[in-house]
C-alpha cells in the first residue's frame, strides 16, 4: 500500500496521453497471454472450460480496452463559459479477485484503475493464487514497459484472510471495489473506506409466448453452458407460459437440457448448498456430467444442462437461489402476470438488484417488466452471461456489475473508469446578491382585517339604558 500510494502520487502528473500509453500496453500483454492464462486458471481451480476462459480474457483486456480507450479521464474532461469539470484519480484501488473469473477480473480491474489515473492492490482469491500472480506479473512487465512508476500495480503474494482484512482497512484506500461472494462484499462495505460492491446473481429467464422459443432456448443454453456457469449473470430459473410450456421443454430437451426425475432432483439438490446455506463450491464450474457423478445419478450423454421442475421459492430450495453450473429450474405459470409474479419472487428470494433476461416479442411485456422489476440490467432476447457483461449488448465490457440500492450496491452502473475517480467542479459565478434579489418577486403585504361596522344611530347613553333594563329583567 504504501508503494502503490507513492507510485499513484508521481502517476497523478502523467497527462492523457502517458496514461493510455500505460493501459494500451497493460490491455495488449493481456490479450497476447489471454490463452495461457487462461489455461493457468482451469487447472488451478478446477472451474469452467478453457476455451471460454480464454474469451473472458479477451473481455477483460481487449474488449475492456476498446470501451474505455477514447475516454477523457485526466485533466480537464469539460469546458464552458459556466462550469468546468475536472476528473481527480480516487488513489489507490483495493481490488477483491474471485476464483471463479480471476485472470480476466485482474486484468479487467487493472485496466479500469489504471485508466482512471489510480494505483491498484490486488488481493487474489486463496484457490486461485498462482494464476492470479502470472496476472499480475504480466500485467507489471508491461505497465513498466510503458513508463508506469514501480508500485503502480501490487499484489498481495500470500493471500490471507488477515492481509484482505489488512488492506480493507488501510487508511491508505481510495475506493474498494469487490467481486466475490456475499461475505466479502458485506467486508469491503463495513471496511471504513469507500467500496463499490456487487452480491449474488440469481437471474430468472422468462420465455413469454411472443417468443421465438428456438432462439431462447439456444441463448439459455449457451449462456447457462458458457464457463459452466461461472458467470454470475448467467441465468439461473427459466419461467414460462403454460401455453407454451411443452414446446419450450421440447426445445430445451433437443439442444442437450435434462429433466431430472423427482428422485434425481432431491439427490442432485444436497449438493448445490452447503450445511450453513450457501453455494456448494465443488459444483461451481462443473459439467452437467461431472455434477450427475457427484450426486450419483444416471443421464443421457451429451447433456449440457440439467433442469427440475419447481413450484416453490425459499431460501431452503436450492433450485431457486444462484447455481454458478449448467443448473436450471423449470417453472411455468398460467400468465405473464403471473410469470412476473414469479420472478419477483425469485429475485427477492436472493439476486434482488442484478440481472434477468426476457425473451419475447411483446412490447408492453418488455414496458412492464422494466417498470417493475428490482434489477439493473433487463436483458432482452440475448443470453445472460454475456449480455450482462456487455459482450452481445450496448452495456459497457465489464467483470463488476453493479446491484443498485435495493442490492445493497453503491451503483446500478457495469463499472468502468468513470466510477474510480472524482469529478471536481469549477463553477464561474453568473449574477451577484443584488441580481438575486431584484430578481424575486416583492413581499405580499397582508391585507388589513376589516373594521368591525359601526353602531350607527345609535347613542351612548341608549345602549347603557338598554344594558340596564336587561339585567333588571335578568334579576327579577
Amino acid at each position: 500500500m504504501k508503494r502503490a500510494k507513492q507510485a499513484q502520487a508521481e502517476f497523478a502528473n502523467f497527462d492523457q496521453r502517458q496514461v493510455d500509453a500505460v493501459v494500451k500496453s497493460i490491455a495488449e500483454a493481456c490479450e497476447k497471454d489471454a490463452a495461457r492464462l487462461a489455461k493457468l486458471a482451469v487447472e488451478e481451480t478446477g472451474f469452467g472450460v478453457y476455451e471460454d476462459k480464454i474469451l473472458k480474457n479477451l473481455l477483460g483486456s481487449r474488449m475492456t480496452y476498446d470501451s474505455i480507450k477514447d475516454m477523457k479521464t485526466v485533466g480537464i474532461l469539460k469546458k464552458t463559459p459556466e462550469l468546468m469539470e475536472i476528473g481527480v484519480p480516487m488513489g489507490v484501488v483495493a481490488a477483491l479477485i474471485p476464483s471463479t473469473n480471476p485472470t480476466s477480473t485482474v486484468m479487467y480491474k487493472s485496466l479500469i484503475s489504471v485508466k482512471a489515473g489510480n494505483a491498484i492492490v490486488i488481493s487474489p482469491h486463496p484457490n486461485a493464487k498462482n494464476c492470479i500472480l502470472e496476472t499480475y506479473k504480466t500485467i507489471c512487465q508491461a505497465a513498466k514497459a510503458a513508463g508506469a512508476p514501480d508500485g503502480l500495480i501490487g499484489c498481495i503474494t500470500t493471500p490471507t484472510v488477515e492481509a484482505t482484512n489488512a488492506l480493507l482497512k488501510d487508511r491508505n484506500v481510495g475506493i474498494i471495489l469487490a467481486t466475490g461472494g456475499e461475505a466479502m462484499v458485506r467486508a469491503a462495505y463495513s471496511s471504513g473506506n469507500p467500496a463499490l460492491g456487487v452480491g449474488p446473481g440469481n437471474g430468472p429467464s422468462y420465455i413469454e409466448k411472443s417468443a421465438d422459443i428456438p432462439a431462447a432456448v439456444r441463448r439459455i443454453m449457451d449462456s447457462k453452458t458458457f464457463d459452466n456457469g461461472t458467470i454470475c449473470a448467467s441465468e439461473q430459473s427459466i419461467v414460462t407460459d403454460l401455453c407454451i410450456a411443452q414446446q419450450v421443454e421440447d426445445e430445451v430437451k433437443r439442444q442437450g437440457g435434462y429433466f431430472l426425475t423427482p428422485e434425481q432432483s432431491d439427490k442432485v439438490s444436497r449438493f448445490i448448498l452447503r450445511a450453513n446455506g450457501t453455494m456448494n463450491p465443488k459444483i461451481v464450474g462443473k459439467s452437467a456430467q461431472k455434477i450427475a457423478e457427484m450426486a450419483g445419478i444416471e443421464i443421457p450423454a451429451g447433456t449440457r444442462v440439467l433442469l427440475s421442475r419447481q413450484t416453490t421459492v425459499g431460501k431452503d430450495n436450492p433450485y431457486s437461489r444462484e447455481k454458478l453450473c449448467p443448473i436450471l429450474a423449470f417453472y411455468v405459470e398460467k400468465s405473464w402476470e403471473e410469470a412476473c409474479k414469479r420472478c419477483m419472487e425469485i429475485l427477492f428470494n436472493e439476486g434482488v438488484g442484478h440481472t434477468m433476461t426476457l425473451h419475447t416479442q411483446d412490447e408492453t411485456v418488455i414496458r412492464e417488466f422494466a417498470l417493475k422489476k428490482p434489477v439493473s440490467r433487463l436483458l432482452v432476447n440475448t443470453a445472460g452471461s454475456l449480455g450482462g457483461t456487455g459482450v452481445t449488448t450496448a452495456l459497457a465490457p465489464a467483470l463488476t456489475l453493479g446491484c443498485g440500492a435495493v442490492g445493497g450496491s453503491a451503483t446500478s452502473d457495469n463499472i468502468t473508469p468513470m466510477n474510480l475517480l472524482n469529478i471536481r467542479r469549477v463553477a464561474f459565478g453568473l449574477r451577484e446578491l443584488s441580481d438575486v434579489r431584484g430578481a424575486a418577486p416583492a413581499p405580499q403585504t397582508p391585507a388589513a382585517e376589516p373594521a368591525p361596522a359601526a353602531m350607527s344611530g345609535v347613542t351612548r347613553e341608549e345602549i347603557e339604558a338598554i344594558t340596564r333594563a336587561v339585567m333588571a329583567r335578568l334579576s327579577k
